[in-house]
C-alpha cells in the first residue's frame, strides 16, 4: 500500500510445492563483466494477484460512487473450480487473494453484528482493504452469506489447494483503521489498544501512539463520496486522545493526502525522540501480531504479502518470521519494499523470503515501455542493485498500486508489455507476478468514484473491471467475449509464464548478458534490443526482445567464444534454435527479424 488517497483521487502443470526456506546465496569467483558470481536458487513462484472484491463481479453498471447493490461485488464463491483451472493454465503456482481481511467500509453490516463505519474516516464507498478493522475476520462483502464468511474463505483456500495452487494473502502490519475493534478475536485475545496508557504519547508496550489532550481533526474539505453524502459524514469523527496516523504523521490534524483513515501501530520505536528503539523485552505489539499471523497460518494459507514492510522495524520481522515458521516451516513472507539500500537487511536480518523489485526492474522497464530510456536500465539492476540475491526479488509490471500498462497514463498499448514481461519473467530465477486483467490489456479507463481517473483499477470502490469481465463471461471463465487481440495477448502470457515455470534454465540457471557482444552489430540497437542467456548443464536458452514500438531490426545475434564457453556450448558444433514462445520450426542460425514489441526465447540444442 503506497497510496490510500489517489489523485482525483497455461497448460495444466503438475502441482507446485513451495520452495524450501531460502539459503544463503552461493558465490563463485567471476571476472567476466557480462555475468555475476551469483549461483541462482530456484524460487520461481508464478503469482496471480486478484482483487477478490473485483474478480468475480458480473455487474457492469459501473456507476461512480455506486453502492454494493448497484455496482455489485465479487465473492469468495465466485472463484470457482473453472476459474482456478483457467488461472493455472497461465502457468501460475500461487494465487494472491487481495483484500480478504475485514476493513473499514461505508456498507452497513450492523444487522450481522458488524458496526457501521463513519464515512469521515473511510476512503471510498467500499473502503480501503489496507485499513483493517478486524485482523481476525474477513470482509463481509466477499461472502454470499455474511455469517458464513469465514467458512466461505476456508472453502476457497481448500478449493485452491485442490487445484494444485498455493494461497497468498495480505498482512498489514503498520496501521489499522481508526475504527479498529475485533469482534471475531479468539477467546482470551486482548484487543489492540485495550490496555494502552492513553495519557502518554509513547509507552513501549502501548499498541498505538497518542497525542494526549488533543482531539482528532478530520481533514478539511474531505468529501468521501464527492457530491453525495456518506453515512455519518459530518466532519466530526470522535477520537480522544488523537492517535498518530498510519504514514508516520504525529499530528491530530493529518492532511487529506495522508493515510488519515488509519492509525500507526507502535512496535516499540519512539518516533518523537530520535526513533529510539525499546526492544529490551519483546513489545506487546510484536506478540499480538505474531498471534495474528499464526492464526492465519492455521487457516492453511501458504504465505503473506506484507504491506509497507519497511515502515515496521526490521527487528520485528527477525523475531516474527521464525516464530511463524515454527508453526508452518514452508510459509512464505514477501515484503513490499522500496529502499534498495535496505534490501540485504530485510533479507538477511529480517528473514524475508522475497522482496518487491519495484524501484529497480519495474521502474526501469516502465521507462523502456514508454520509450523514455534504454536497456542500460536492465543492466544496472542485475549488475548492481540485485546482484547476489536476484533469486529473491519479486518482479512484476502491474499490481493494485501501479497504473495499468494499457492506460493512457502508462503505455496505452498492452503489447508494450511483451518484451518487458519477458524480461520480468526470465531475467532471474526469483518470483514473477501477474495482476488480474493485465493479460487482457485492461486499461482502467474512467473514474470509478473515490479512486478517480488515474490509470489504476480501483481498490476503494465497488466496480466491474470491463476487459476482465469479458473473460469472466458471467462466471463461465471461457474468454468468449474477448477480441482476437486479447486472446492473442493472453496466449502470450500463458506461453511465457509456462516457460518460466517449467524451464530448468529459467528456474535455476545462470545468467549471461550479450549486449557487449552485439553492440557493434549494424542492426543491433542497444537502446531498444536486449539479449541474454539463461543456462544450466541440461538446458541453454537465449532471450532476445525488442522494446521499440515502431522499428523492426534484423540483427545476427553473436554468441562470442567466451559466452559459449561459459554456457557450455562448443564453437566447433552446430546448433538449432527453437522459439518456445511460438509454434515455429527450429532454425539453424540466429539471423532474426525482430518486429516492434517482440520477444523470443530460443532453446539451443545440438544439431
Amino acid at each position: 500500500m503506497k497510496k490510500l488517497l489517489l489523485a482525483g483521487s497455461l497448460i495444466t502443470l503438475a502441482a507446485f510445492s513451495l520452495p524450501k526456506p531460502p539459503v544463503p546465496t552461493k558465490r563463485t569467483a567471476v571476472t567476466d563483466p557480462n555475468t555475476t558470481a551469483e549461483v541462482p536458487q530456484d524460487h520461481k513462484l508464478v503469482i496471480y494477484q486478484l482483487m477478490t472484491r473485483l474478480f468475480g463481479n458480473k455487474v457492469a453498471l459501473n456507476k461512480p460512487y455506486g453502492t454494493i447493490g448497484e455496482n455489485g461485488c465479487g465473492k469468495f464463491n465466485d472463484i470457482t473450480d473453472k476459474a482456478l483451472d483457467e488461472i493455472k493454465k497461465l502457468g501460475v503456482s500461487h494465487v494472491w487473494y487481495t483484500g480478504v481481511i475485514e476493513h473499514a467500509t461505508m456498507t452497513d453490516y450492523s444487522a450481522a453484528g458488524i458496526p457501521a463505519d463513519d464515512a469521515d474516516v473511510v476512503k471510498g464507498r467500499a473502503g480501503s482493504p489496507y485499513a483493517i478493522r478486524d485482523y481476525y475476520d474477513v470482509d463481509p462483502d466477499l461472502a454470499v452469506v455474511v455469517k458464513n464468511r469465514m467458512p466461505e474463505y476456508e472453502a476457497l483456500i481448500k478449493r485452491t489447494h485442490d487445484h494444485g495452487l498455493k494461497v497468498l494473502m495480505d498482512f498489514i502490519p503498520n496501521h489499522v483503521a481508526r475504527t479498529y475493534k475485533s469482534d471475531a478475536k479468539p477467546l482470551g485475545v486482548i484487543d489492540l489498544g485495550a490496555t494502552d496508557d492513553k495519557t502518554k504519547a509513547f509507552v513501549p508496550n502501548n499498541n498505538f501512539y497518542y497525542l494526549p489532550g488533543k482531539n482528532f481533526v478530520v481533514p478539511a474539505g474531505y468529501n468521501p463520496l464527492g457530491a453525495l453524502k456518506g453515512p455519518r459524514e459530518d466532519g466530526k469523527f470522535f477520537e480522544v486522545p488523537a492517535k498518530a496516523t498510519g504514514n508516520d504523521v504525529f499530528s491530530e490534524a493529518p492532511k487529506v493526502d495522508d493515510w488519515f483513515e488509519t492509525i500507526k501501530l507502535n512496535y516499540g520505536v519512539d518516533y518523537q525522540n530520535g526513533r529510539k528503539n525499546h526492544f529490551e523485552t519483546v513489545p506487546d505489539t510484536w506478540k499480538k501480531m505474531r498471534d495474528i499471523l499464526v492464526y492465519w497460518a492455521g487457516k492453511n494459507v501458504d504465505g503473506f504479502r506484507c504491506d509497507v514492510a519497511e515502515m515496521v522495524p526490521v527487528e520485528f520481522w527477525a523475531y516474527v518470521i521464525p516464530e511463524v515458521k515454527k508453526v508452518k516451516p514452508d510459509i512464505v513472507f514477501i515484503a513490499e519494499a522500496y529502499n534498495p539500500k535496505e534490501y540485504k537487511t530485510y533479507l538477511d536480518k529480517g528473514k524475508f523470503d522475497y522482496l518487491y523489485d519495484k524501484v529497480g526492474l519495474y521502474d526501469g522497464l516502465r521507462k523502456l515501455m514508454r520509450q523514455e530510456s534504454s536497456t542500460e536500465e536492465i543492466t544496472r539492476v542485475w549488475k548492481e542493485e540485485s546482484n547476489g540475491f536476484s533469486s529473491r526479488m519479486l518482479r512484476f509490471l502491474e499490481n493494485h498500486d501501479e497504473q495499468r500498462i494499457a492506460s493512457k497514463d502508462f503505455a496505452t498499448d498492452p503489447r508494450r508489455a511483451i518484451p518487458a514481461m519477458t524480461v520480468t519473467a526470465t531475467l532471474a530465477s526469483g518470483p514473477v507476478m501477474l495482476y488480474m486483467g493485465q493479460e487482457l490489456g485492461e486499461p482502467a479507463s474512467g473514474s470509478e468514484g473515490f479512486s478517480g481517473e488515474d490509470g489504476r483499477t480501483t481498490i476503494f470502490d465497488y466496480w466491474g473491471v470491463p476487459e476482465h469481465q469479458k473473460w469472466l463471461n458471467q462466471g463461465k471463465f471461457d474468454g468468449a467475449k474477448l477480441s482476437p487481440e486479447q486472446k492473442s495477448l493472453r496466449d502470450f502470457y500463458a506461453r511465457l509464464l509456462t516457460v518460466a515455470s517449467t524451464s530448468e534454465a529459467i528456474r535455476k540457471g545462470r545468467f549471461y548478458e550479450l549486449q557487449d557482444a552485439n553492440n557493434l552489430g549494424k542492426e543491433f540497437n542497444q537502446r531498444h534490443l536486449y539479449a541474454y542467456l539463461r543456462f544450466t548443464d541440461k538446458q541453454k536458452l537465449l532471450v532476445v526482445v525488442n522494446f521499440s514500438a515502431d522499428k523492426t531490426y534484423r540483427p545476427v545475434i553473436n554468441l562470442p567464444a567466451q559466452a559459449m564457453d561459459a554456457v557450455g556450448l562448443s564453437t566447433k558444433k552446430f546448433y538449432t534454435y527453437t522459439n518456445l514462445l511460438a509454434d515455429e520450426e527450429p532454425r539453424n542460425a540466429l539471423n532474426l527479424t525482430l518486429a516492434p514489441l517482440s520477444a523470443y526465447i530460443f532453446e539451443i540444442k545440438p544439431r
